[in-house]
């Protein structure tokens, strides 16, 4: 079978199964008397084996195969959830992540599953699968002639065992003729299929529900009949029982008859049209990258076009440009819509990390996520991931306390874990915080001297936040031991690098004794931004709307000075003042300047608030922010630039760097 048209549908597709077998498996560890919790989970187990037997990745439908056995003796009643059965599940997802990562970075997907598997039929019963299958008998009576019969009792001479399978698909399940096909070509290679009901035919034209029954003269035990038709997908269940011929004498006149199967048909086709369709579709991110790509390109003509009509004065060429700017702004807020994902894919797999960390270190950990709808651009979704693994890691390590210590330190003895999201502005701010011991600042500003980030001099007239930062230098760290989890420092600065080369930045907030706070500010999108264009001198900037509280005139009396620095009075607030010309060093000619006004764009990060001072503001445009490329990446003040729509290029200033 040629799979690879449909490796990124069964990689997107085991992904979620994984993600849902993991989020119910921690409720069902809150719950442990919930069946619904456990038939959520052995629905998703049961897809992801059919879909990796078709896919002929053996090792994982030979491992979700053992886990639905122990999920199928919880569901009888007959195990109940306990820790090691929460744990040993745990594992197993574990493992089968590791495979569909294999998968797809082109491996095969096969690890050693021998020990986990062994661990599954221990701790479950999935020696007594052809027992528990062959317990209860279909109320389905198949219609054998003469000849069937003699067929089936001259293979029960030979040594053929005859079974009646009844075979029920999943209710959505699509192309039901194609699943009936790959259970007959399984059935075929085990044994001979004497009889159908409904027959070959209604089944070709899938004028049957969702089950069908089959009996089947094989060698094979049941338990091998079972796990080889499970192997395909879209099938909800299989339920396999001795044939008796007898039996099937003394009960053939009871049999269904054709009007009850033509009524069944038509309560089938009444629920189907009762069916909603799915208005989503899986759309490769490379496609939406490319169209990404090309409207880019429009914005700069559109900009163009808007420079030309202003120019030209044609009244009716002007209300053309305005159209094309409504629809293509329209355009530009769906297609930034279908880029940006919930933060809820990073975060689902930190509530079963944290429980694996506070138990090997014998913690205990309650974590908060808040905001987990909270949307980002995909490309940094996709980044983001390790970082927060690195920030979490070391908040449940070497910030929360042993619960003997909060006891005594009079705090509860389970520690608290926030996972915070939320939007701000044209940023995204992400914090991990906890209620441990916090960062003990003569800790660090002795390592700091010691390797020498700072001198004692300095380090006198350092504040907290300053002092903070200190753990992100590189190699930077106050374990006093080196810990298999992480020690608090120990790659904070491949955290930092990351953050900053998505464009954003880390902050650190501690106070001893009561806790830690990570903050990371990420740029919702990297591509289309609203800015306010302005003149500094001959030049042209744009600064990003978003940042942007106001814009005011000042005469050259308003300006004050306050602790040597530029400042302004702000309805009540001393704003500092920042000059562009002088923070860029633009070249300018003096007569030109008018140094009785300055025009003033007021910008703000949290609560800081600061003026830019330029020399005239442009207008509004909406600009597609280019990288400067690696040599000019570390420019200060500078996130990118645009191209004009006169083919001028303007660079886009960053106001956080600016922002005392």
């Amino acid at each position: 079978m040629e799979t690879n048209p449909y490796l990124e549908l069964f990689l997107d597709e085991s992904n979620e199964h994984l993600q849902a077998v993991n989020d119910n498996l921690l409720k069902l560890e809150e719950e442990p008397t919930n069946l619904d919790i456990v038939n959520e989970i052995f629905r998703s187990a049961h897809t992801l084996k059919g879909m990796a037997a078709t896919m002929e990745y053996s090792d994982i439908a030979t491992l979700t195969h053992h886990m639905e056995n122990v999920l199928d003796d919880i569901r009888n009643q007959e195990l109940n959830v306990t820790t090691d059965v929460i744990d040993i599940s745990f594992d197993a997802v574990e493992l089968l992540e590791e495979m569909v990562k294999s998968i797809a970075e082109g491996g095969a997907g096969e690890r050693d599953i021998s020990s986990l598997v062994a661990r599954l039929d221990q701790i479950g019963s999935s020696e007594n699968i052809e027992t528990m299958k062959t317990v209860d008998k279909p109320d389905v009576h198949l219609e054998l002639d003469e000849y069937q019969l003699t067929v089936i009792k001259q293979g029960n001479e030979q040594g053929y065992n005859s079974y009646q399978i009844t075979i029920e698909l999943i209710e959505d399940c699509m192309l039901k003729a194609a699943r009936v096909f790959m259970i007959f070509e399984v059935l075929e290679g085990l044994g001979e299929i004497i009889q159908t009901d409904p027959s070959v035919e209604e089944l070709e034209a899938e004028n049957f529900e969702q089950s069908f029954s089959l009996i089947v003269l094989s060698k094979e035990s049941a338990k091998k009949i079972d796990t080889d038709v499970n192997r395909i997908s879209e099938i909800n269940q299989v339920i396999i029982s001795s044939f008796d011929v007898t039996d099937s004498v003394k009960e053939k006149p009871e049999s269904k008859s054709s009007q009850e199967i033509h009524q069944a048909g038509d309560e089938s086709e009444s629920n189907q049209s009762k069916s909603v369709p799915s208005k989503t579709i899986r759309v490769n991110m490379e496609r939406i990258d490319g169209l990404m790509n090309l409207f880019e390109e429009i914005v700069i003509s559109r900009g163009r076009l808007e420079q030309l009509s202003s120019e030209l004065e044609n009244h009716e060429l002007t209300e053309t440009v305005e159209e094309i700017s409504r629809a293509s702004s329209e355009m530009q807020n769906l297609i930034l819509s279908m880029r940006m994902v919930p933060v809820e894919q990073v975060f689902n797999r930190f509530p079963r990390m944290v429980r694996g960390l506070a138990k090997d270190l014998d913690k205990k950990v309650k974590l908060e996520i808040i905001g987990a709808e909270t949307e980002l651009d995909r490309t940094v979704i996709d980044e983001i991931g390790d970082p927060l693994v690195h920030l979490i890691r070391n908040s449940v390590d070497h910030g929360i306390e042993s619960p003997e210590e909060r006891l005594n330190s009079g705090k509860p003895g389970e520690g608290m874990l926030i996972l915070r999201a939320y939007h701000s502005g044209n940023h995204v701010f992400i914090e991990v915080e906890d209620d441990g011991a916090g960062i003990n600042r003569d800790k660090v500003l002795h390592k700091a001297i010691e390797n020498g980030l700072v001198d004692s001099e300095q380090s006198e007239h350092m504040s907290d936040h300053e002092i903070h930062q200190l753990i992100l230098s590189s190699g930077f760290s106050t374990a006093d031991h080196i810990s298999d989890v992480s020690g608090r420092g120990v790659g904070l600065d491949v955290v930092r690098s990351k953050i900053e080369s998505l464009g954003g930045k880390i902050l650190i907030h501690s106070a001893e004794g009561e806790g830690s706070k990570f903050i990371i500010e990420l740029p919702l999108t990297l591509s289309i931004l609203s800015t306010l264009m302005v003149n500094v001198a001959d030049e042209i900037y744009g600064v990003p709307l978003s940042s942007i509280v106001e814009t005011a005139i000042l005469t050259k009396e308003q300006i004050m000075h306050a602790r040597g620095r530029y400042v302004m009075d702000f309805r009540g607030k001393v704003v500092p003042l920042v000059f562009l010309k002088e923070v860029f060093q633009v070249p300018c000619d003096l007569s030109d300047v008018q140094e009785n006004y300055f025009s003033i764009v007021i910008v703000q990060k949290g609560d800081k608030l600061t003026g830019l001072v330029v020399n005239s503001f442009i207008g509004q445009h909406e600009v597609v922010l280019k990288s400067l490329g690696n040599y000019l990446q570390d420019v200060y003040a500078i996130s990118g630039a645009t191209i004009l729509g006169n083919g001028h290029v303007a660079l886009i200033i960053d106001p956080n760097e600016l922002i005392k």
